[in-house]
């Protein structure tokens, strides 16, 4: 979940002497004393866990600047080794988000490994600073706003972004008003100061890493702070670094990534079977542009469902969830291609909708506000709403799908604390030790920007590029040749001497 907008001339600024603004704060981090405390694991809480993984807590500093003062706690999570005889380190699964959840992927994402990947490393995640069964953070925001629709920027159907303002608003004062000081401190600078303690309590001198989404922009910010403590390092679905936008970036690429990857859908729903809601892929395109329009004048009542009726927005927002799911996987029965082209149908026919799929409120209200929270806190946001608005109308046009979300007024407008960190502008300097994989097609973290985290390592990394459509690459997509470079650089440190690209696998 991406939810997060400066100053023209801030920006400018920050883009300026971010470098060696930063260089100082680095340095300091890296110099800070230490007194890491060991973990004392015991059992994780919870069902459908693998048994072997193990949960401790970690305190670590409220404020890195004040470093013995109030301290928070990090729940951590490990898997170890499969064959300790073959160990090679700890392996840090780094969740996405920002406000994800990762103290259970040892045992999801974990079981996914190939063996010679569970044998090599001890698979270590966390829940961040702010969530989960970490020190946890809350906005108390009203049912309606913990709505995808709500803390994702879908303007009016007329393109208008007067209900954004009020619910930007709402939400900022809210956070501000609720949120304590636990909430002010999320950034991913500070999520990079928390990996470089567990680091730290683990015993270890390096660590490697395999970061999804939001984790590809913590990891290679880690990697900018930290680089000597860093051994393999994988970043799988990249995020755009640019330090003058920062989440304000990736929200923007949503617009790119739908387009990129709606065709995977048309196709699916224009082939002959239960499913097929057009003959061709742009009946499929032209049946839903007009469904969502109709839906925006007449929406259809949806119990359970929040809000409880299906309006255009509401679809547009299932389209963009559906596209997370890898393309290869369509056919599968119960699969969110299908659950889509149900909705769709029953939409379009009048029939009754299928039971929605609604998160508890419980937990939407520390998501939505730990992803604000480290969006709005690590970088200013633009306040002028005549530019918003002029954005919102540009991308209507160019990227319908999207219907203007993805650039319009988020709560980070009226955020009332500036950063306390400069962004961290990721660069060539450090050890070449990062491989990024990515889908070519991808809803949320498009190909084209993570081209620009490519670009700003420089020679401290290499790309294999999937022809695979879906958000997550590494043992999600099914494409072997992907997979295996993966594989063979956590297993063996083989890298591919320059970037590579694997063709599509095809359906199963």
């Amino acid at each position: 979940m991406r939810i997060a907008n400066a100053k023209a001339a801030s920006l400018a600024l920050a883009a300026a002497t971010t470098a060696s603004l930063f260089a100082s704060t680095a340095a300091a981090d890296a110099a800070a004393p230490r007194s890491p405390t060991p973990l004392n694991w015991g059992v994780c809480e919870g069902t459908g866990l693998d048994p072997r993984q193990e949960c401790a807590t970690l305190k670590v500093p409220l404020d890195y600047r004040d470093q013995g003062g109030e301290q928070i706690s990090l729940a951590v999570s490990r898997i170890s080794s499969a064959k300790p005889g073959a160990r090679r380190g700890t392996l840090l699964l780094i969740p996405g988000g920002p406000g994800g959840s990762g103290l259970n992927r040892p045992s999801t994402l974990g079981a996914k490994l190939p063996q010679t990947v569970r044998d090599a490393y001890d698979l270590v995640s966390f829940d961040p600073r702010g969530v989960g069964r970490s020190t946890p953070v809350s906005c108390g925001l009203a049912h309606e706003d913990l709505a995808l629709t709500r803390s994702r920027p879908w303007p009016a159907s007329d393109g208008s972004i007067t209900d954004n303002v009020a619910t930007g608003r709402r939400m900022a004062d809210a956070c501000a008003r609720n949120g304590g000081p636990v909430l002010k401190s999320l950034s991913t600078v500070n999520e990079a100061r928390d990996i470089d303690r567990i680091r730290e309590a683990l015993g270890e001198e390096k660590l490697s890493a395999w970061g999804v989404s939001y984790g590809t922009y913590a990891g290679a910010v880690y990697a900018q702070m930290f680089p000597e403590r860093t051994d393999r390092w994988v970043l799988d679905s990249n995020d755009d670094p640019d330090p003058t936008r920062v989440g304000r970036g990736w929200l923007a690429n949503f617009a790119v990534g739908v387009e990129d990857t709606f065709p995977a859908f048309a196709a699916y729903a224009s082939k002959p079977g239960d499913h097929r809601l057009a003959d061709t892929p742009d009946g499929v395109r032209r049946l839903f542009l007009g469904l969502a329009a109709r839906l925006d004048a007449h929406p259809i009542p949806w119990e359970g469902a929040n809000p409880p009726e299906l309006n255009g927005n509401v679809l547009r927002q299932q389209l963009l969830d559906t596209l997370y799911s890898p393309s290869r996987y369509a056919d599968l029965p119960g699969s969110r291609y299908a659950a889509l082209a149900e909705l769709i149908r029953a939409a379009r026919d009048g029939k009754g909708l299928p039971e929605p799929a609604t998160v508890p409120d419980e937990a939407m209200q520390n998501t939505v506000a730990s992803g604000a929270a480290t969006l709005c806190n690590d970088v200013t946001w633009p306040k002028s709403l005549p530019s918003y608005a002029r954005e919102v109308a540009a991308s209507r046009t160019s990227h319908p799908l999207t219907a203007g979300m993805p650039v319009s007024v988020m709560p980070c407008a009226f955020w009332p604390d500036e950063p306390r960190d400069k962004p961290v502008r990721i660069t060539s300097d450090g050890p070449s030790n990062v491989l990024l994989v990515q889908n070519r097609r991808d809803p949320a973290t498009p190909y084209s920007g993570a081209l620009k985290l490519r670009r700003a390592f420089g020679e401290r990394a290499r790309m294999v590029t999937a022809d695979e459509t879906g958000h997550g690459a590494y043992v999600v997509n099914g494409n072997a040749c992907s997979d295996g470079y993966v594989t063979d650089f956590l297993v063996g440190g083989e890298r591919p001497e320059r970037d590579a690209f694997c063709a599509a696998e095809g359906d199963r």
